[in-house]
């Protein structure tokens, strides 16, 4: 991957006039046989004219061998490093430069953006030169690059309206650049060019990848101290800019993988390390982006789509072995959560598959009848004893959980096409988040779910919710389960379940942001407590002592040892909002959600889990909040109407006109949840079905089938007045 006899070589920078960055690039690569001469003509600030060498190695190891060898000399013969270059001065500033650029667009004549260009980029030293702020302060914190960024912005934005010769020149110094010879570590200024040069741009176009691809090489082969000022360099970038960085990196990639016209890039098996390259490169832009608060883009601005179709559990069985090869898993944030469900899928899969076997050998081995039922989970229960029948099922047959669902309600006709799973869970969930059953506590001012902290008789039934969320995302059901987003962190702690039956589940560190997910009103005033600036123990008087009321009675708990006679001050109040946040979110529902935690686990245990974000999980198992009613239409099916019906064209005028919020009601009217599927709506199998009634009726649903039954209503008036009517009113999940 890494070998230096894979290295490509660098494009030649043609001198001919150049129309595009697409011409001259499929020409044999020259090469100039007297490399040396011109290496010392660089040294002298000319440029080159062509360049067919290779890059010299640059790997960690190698600087590493360098320190080495240098440290274990006698200290007699040991020679101080040499001193950083003194940086030439340069005075021109972003408005000076500004000016000459509009004088050459408005006269045509471009000498002096051309002298500036040809200067700046032929080496490391003229790029810090023009672009840091005072020419030889050292700079040398995560905070502050020195760089002076609008003035970087303007030459980079300026540079596509340029000439041709001036963007290959461009393109030369950078090569120049990059052929430099390296003796010992980096230092900031080497830093800096880097963070310059990989804004260039023009990396955008294919011709340039094999420059852009040398740049990212050499970024990743710095040392991982070298990297994290990088990291925090990238994060002072607007948010413009960090955006084009990724996309660029993104479309890199998908090029590399999928190129629209293959003579374009060098045989891939030329340039195996490109993609490793640039994808460890957008690992220290996602961690930049995951160290900014809030994040600077989200977490799907990361996806690369193009790796959907590729084979992910080729992938996914060379991270798993432990192999030293590449694999995109290894860098989860780059996969879209439609990917790790994939993989979690046919991993689990795979398992169910295994225990099916097996199943089927014992059987004919003892020579018994095979009943083809074994390849199933078959859950037969009784709709008056939905929870208890469900609980004894899922708890004979957890042996079982990973084969296919199939459910039988006792007493009632009909196979499980899934309409009948969708609608035992659908009735399941809703009875066990009732407010009645006391198993989950509704809190109004987060409209979310939490647990109660005195259910703890019956652990098994919080088992039984962990159990139905892992199905649900086997399965590919959404569930209508509203869960704080801490609870998905809490649920990948740890994403394994551990060896060890005493090793801690679900205990991750939780702050103020976490509470304020659940219970804000708490968390505000916790967050008032700490900015207080009079006296916090006489004005508040407190204690590390708190009180839950319990079914109607009030029940201290300490938050630490003897906490009742210790005040809060304004000394230690940090520790005593920790402490309380920990205990509100991990410590009074330690077991009720281990239980849960196993419950899960049992059915998703797969390493693929480590793939994920706690956003994805709660996505997997709830759906997407992103609606797109337009890919609705494209995808629904009709039953006695057809697209052209004035009822369907009614219907979807109405839809496409609703506010996001009533379309959220038709999409909860129709299919029990307000959500969409992992892998958008044509996952939905929404139907529109007619149904031969007066048009007095309203529109009604069934939502174990994802279906809205609509009488034919000859009006856009009637059918939206009718439909809001309905999906306004409808109560639990629109079941009929």
């Amino acid at each position: 991957m890494e070998d230096d006899r894979g290295r490509e070589k660098l494009p030649p920078i043609f001198t001919s006039p150049l129309t595009g960055f697409g011409q001259g690039m499929k020409k044999p690569h020259p090469c100039l046989s007297g490399f040396t001469s011109s290496t010392n003509h660089r040294r002298a600030n000319t440029v080159c004219s062509h360049f067919g060498t290779e890059l010299p190695p640059l790997s960690t190891d190698v600087r590493q061998k360098q320190r080495i060898s240098i440290d274990t000399l006698p200290q007699e013969v040991k020679a101080p490093f040499p001193s950083d270059p003194v940086i030439p001065l340069r005075m021109k500033t972003a408005h000076q430069f500004q000016e000459d650029l509009e004088r050459s667009l408005a006269s045509g004549d471009w000498r002096e953006v051309r002298a500036f260009y040809l200067t700046t980029f032929e080496s490391f030293l003229e790029l810090n030169a023009a672009f840091k702020r005072e020419a030889n302060a050292p700079f040398n914190t995560i905070e502050d690059s020195g760089i002076d960024s609008k003035f970087i912005n303007t030459v980079f934005d300026a540079l596509p309206q340029t000439p041709q010769d001036i963007q290959k020149s461009v393109l030369k110094g950078i090569i120049n650049s990059l052929l430099r010879e390296w003796k010992g570590p980096r230092t900031k200024d080497d830093l800096r060019a880097y963070f310059i040069l990989v804004q260039n741009p023009q990396y955008s176009h294919t011709s340039t990848y094999v420059i852009y691809a040398h740049v990212l090489r050499q970024i990743v082969s710095l040392s991982e101290a070298d990297q994290h000022f990088l990291m925090h360099w990238f994060k002072k970038l607007s948010p413009r800019r960090f955006k084009q960085l990724v996309e660029r990196l993104l479309q890199f990639i998908s090029t590399r993988l999928f190129p629209a016209t293959p003579d374009d890039l060098p045989p891939i098996s030329k340039c195996s390390w490109w993609i490793p390259s640039a994808t460890r490169v957008l690992a220290l832009l996602n961690a930049a982006n995951s160290l900014s608060s809030p994040p600077i883009l989200s977490y799907t601005d990361f996806y690369n789509i193009a790796l959907d179709h590729i084979d992910i559990m080729g992938e996914y069985r060379t991270w798993h072995g432990n192999s030293n090869k590449f694999s995109f898993c290894q860098f989860p944030f780059i996969l879209s959560a439609a990917v790790k469900k994939a993989i979690i899928q046919r991993d689990s899969e795979q398992q169910m598959i295994s225990i099916a076997r097996q199943s089927l050998v014992d059987k004919v081995s003892r020579r018994q009848r095979v009943d083809m039922n074994l390849l199933f989970l078959n859950i037969r229960v009784r709709r008056t004893q939905l929870l208890s029948d469900s609980l004894d099922e899922l708890s004979r047959k957890r042996a079982e959980l990973k084969k296919k669902l199939r459910v039988t309600f006792v007493g009632e006709a009909g196979l499980d096409m899934g309409g009948l799973t969708k609608e035992w869970f659908l009735l399941l969930v809703r009875q066990i988040f009732h407010t009645d059953y006391g198993m989950f506590t509704y809190l109004k001012e987060s409209c979310c779910h939490w647990f109660s902290s005195w259910k703890c008789d019956n652990l098994s039934e919080f088992q039984l919710v962990g159990t139905l969320m892992g199905l649900a995302v086997y399965n590919s059901i959404a569930l209508d389960i509203h869960f704080p987003p801490c609870c998905y962190k809490k649920l990948l702690t740890p994403p394994i379940v551990p060896c060890d039956q005493n090793t801690p589940v679900g205990m991750v560190t939780l702050g103020l942001d976490d509470l304020q997910q659940v219970m804000p009103d708490l968390a505000h005033g916790l967050s008032e407590l700490l900015d207080y600036e009079g006296n916090v123990e006489e004005d508040f008087y407190l204690t590390f002592q708190v009180f839950q009321e319990e079914l109607g009675v009030v029940k201290s708990y300490n938050l630490k040892t003897s906490g009742e006679k210790i005040p809060v001050t304004k000394l230690n109040r940090k520790e005593y909002v920790q402490l309380y946040v920990d205990f509100l979110l991990n410590k009074s529902i330690y077991k009720q959600f281990a239980a849960f935690y196993y419950g899960f686990h049992g059915v998703c245990a797969s390493g693929a889990l480590m793939l994920l974000r706690p956003e994805e999980v709660e996505v997997l198992v709830c759906g997407s909040l992103d609606l797109d009613m337009l890919a609705l239409q494209k995808e629904v099916q009709y039953e006695g109407y057809n697209r052209n019906d004035t009822t369907i064209r009614c219907f979807w005028e109405v839809v496409l006109a609703f506010s996001v919020e009533l379309q959220r009601k038709l999409l909860h009217f129709a299919t029990g949840s307000d959500r969409v599927p992992v892998g958008g709506m044509a996952h939905l199998n929404f139907k529109i079905s007619k149904i031969d009634v007066s048009t007095d009726w309203l529109p009604i649903s069934h939502t174990c089938f994802n279906q809205i039954c609509l009488p034919p209503y000859k009006s856009r008036k009637e059918l939206k007045h009718k439909l809001t009517i309905a999906i306004s009113n409808a109560e639990g999940f629109g079941l009929e």
